[in-house]
């Protein structure tokens, strides 16, 4: 059976003019090439090129070949080429897991800009507060905070935020302003449920890291829910500030106690091993780590090392 590759190499030989210049370009020794020319004239029975010193010149029957293949062959090569190309071009879907309330501090026009700058990219959301298994729900990409504990998955750091209380302007008009960690006691203090007993919150402050027993009328186990109750006047929240700093700034939130909050909020891009990421994924987590941090939804400034586990 004749192959393909040897019809290939006698048209690349007939358009250089040379089993040598053919040889060049395809990347293998002349006297390989002249030797699968030769082979390929004997599976056809035909004699296609006269060969001299000085140059080649084809027999009929090799024009009649060439002719006929020449057109083939640059087609297939110009697929080849066109596919390699598109291979590298960001395309197909990306499932996303992210929190709940993602859209509520990253902004939709950005994802706009996304699309817009890779329009053969399709994303899917899956937004909750429960940490997605990546497997079963076929994500590529999820966005958590603290610590990633399987060491199945790669998680890329983007950067750290900081956890503050906050509260509604109304709220503390009703109920005083903490002035410190031990008024906290008599404040409804918006929170998840705690396991067992009291929550207790952890706060980095002046001294060091505090341990402080709050309580309250309303636990939640939703991010979005605690921040929306906030705002509704229902009490303090300990929540990143990459949630409220929005609310902060337009006035719907104010700061309490604002020396302590928690430090080193870790915000992280988890993804399962790959030896070769489809480059829509890699444009995504490219996009959204550099959105993050020119916004400065988070400080992409590295922790001590003693705190870099990922």
């Amino acid at each position: 059976m004749v192959d393909l590759n040897d019809i290939a190499l006698f048209v690349q030989v007939v358009k250089a003019g040379s089993f040598a210049e053919a040889a060049r370009r395809a990347g293998i020794p002349s006297n390989t090439a002249s030797r699968r020319i030769q082979k390929l004239e004997e599976q056809l029975g035909l004699r296609l090129l006269h060969r001299s010193t000085r140059r080649l010149t084809l027999t009929d029957a090799g024009e009649a070949l060439y002719v006929r293949s020449s057109d083939q062959i640059d087609a297939l090569s110009e697929a080849t080429l066109d596919l390699a190309e598109g291979s590298r071009i960001p395309s197909g879907k990306v499932r996303v897991a992210a929190p709940a309330d993602f859209f509520n501090w990253f902004e939709l026009g950005w994802i706009r800009e996304f699309l817009a700058t890779y329009p053969k990219v399709r994303l899917e959301f899956a937004l909750s507060d429960a940490r997605a298994d990546l497997v079963a729900a076929g994500i590529d990409v999820a966005i958590r905070t603290g610590a990633v504990t399987e060491r199945s998955l790669i998680a890329r750091r983007v950067g750290s935020n900081r956890a503050c209380l906050v509260a509604s302007p109304a709220y503390l008009a009703a109920r005083g302003v903490p002035r410190s960690l031990e008024d906290l006691a008599t404040h409804d203090c918006i929170a998840t449920p705690p396991a067992a007993g009291r929550v207790a919150w952890h706060l980095d402050g002046p001294d060091g890291t505090v341990e402080i027993h709050v309580q309250g009328r309303l636990y939640v186990n939703s991010a979005l829910a605690l921040l929306k109750a906030c705002i509704a006047d229902m009490g303090i929240a300990l929540l990143p500030d990459v949630m409220t700093s929005h609310y902060v700034d337009d006035g719907q939130l104010v700061q309490v106690l604002p020396a302590y909050g928690i430090e080193g909020f870790e915000l992280f891009l988890v993804y399962q091993g790959r030896r070769q990421m489809p480059h829509a994924m890699t444009a995504f987590i490219e996009f959204i780590t550099a959105r993050m941090v020119t916004a400065g939804l988070v400080d992409a400034t590295a922790p001590p090392a003693s705190s870099q586990d990922h």
